[in-house]
């Protein structure tokens, strides 16, 4: 068995323990949830996501959803360093499940398609990496205008992405849009170099 497949049945594994740990067992780290209601979290249907790239790049070799995937998760770890980490702090950010679904899986799935993959991606491709958060963005800011933000610890907003009012989540949702882009960007020129 060649390295590659070896790094994909690990993250598969990595996410599937975690997310289960989440659903069946208990959960204690900050912006998680125990069951079924873990899937309102965008860090982990990214890892899923990754989690089902890996299989599905296990059967076929297809190396456009590891691009997508890659890029979703990526977004988990930059926006938990740059937003997250600084509101909520880094230790909870970085403990138990979300060690694992915030920082190893997203640097692991990242490293493979930046080094392993023999891929070049389109620009089409760059656009399709935007979709996973777009449906997720019409999602969270949807419920929030229909349901209400709530309160802590019932809040329709738990990353606070509306804290400041719905004008400014618009522009929070866009610029994460756009950093979306950016690291699927980065990934399809440092793709083109080799």
């Amino acid at each position: 068995m060649n390295k590659r497949k070896l790094l994909n049945i690990i993250i598969f594994i990595i996410v599937m323990v975690n997310w289960l740990k989440m659903v069946f067992v208990f959960t204690d780290t900050a912006l998680t949830s125990i069951g079924l209601s873990s899937l309102k979290y965008f860090t982990v249907l990214s890892n899923l996501l990754e989690a089902a790239a890996c299989v599905v790049w296990l059967i076929n070799g297809n190396e456009k959803i590891k691009y997508v995937a890659a890029v979703s998760v990526t977004l988990t770890m930059v926006v938990v360093l740059t937003f997250l980490g600084p509101l909520f702090g880094y230790i909870p950010m970085f403990t138990g499940v979300s060690f694992w679904m915030h920082l190893i899986v997203p640097v692991a799935a990242l490293l493979e398609v930046l080094f392993w993959s023999k891929a070049k991606f389109s620009k089409k491709d760059n656009l399709i990496a935007c979709v996973p958060l777009g449906l997720y963005g019409i999602f969270y800011i949807g419920n929030n205008l229909i349901n209400g933000r709530g309160q802590w610890p019932h809040t329709n907003d738990w990353y606070a992405f509306l804290t400041w009012g719905y004008p400014i989540g618009f522009l929070f949702f866009a610029a994460i849009v756009a950093v979306v882009y950016l690291i699927g960007l980065f990934i399809r020129k440092v793709r083109e170099r080799h």
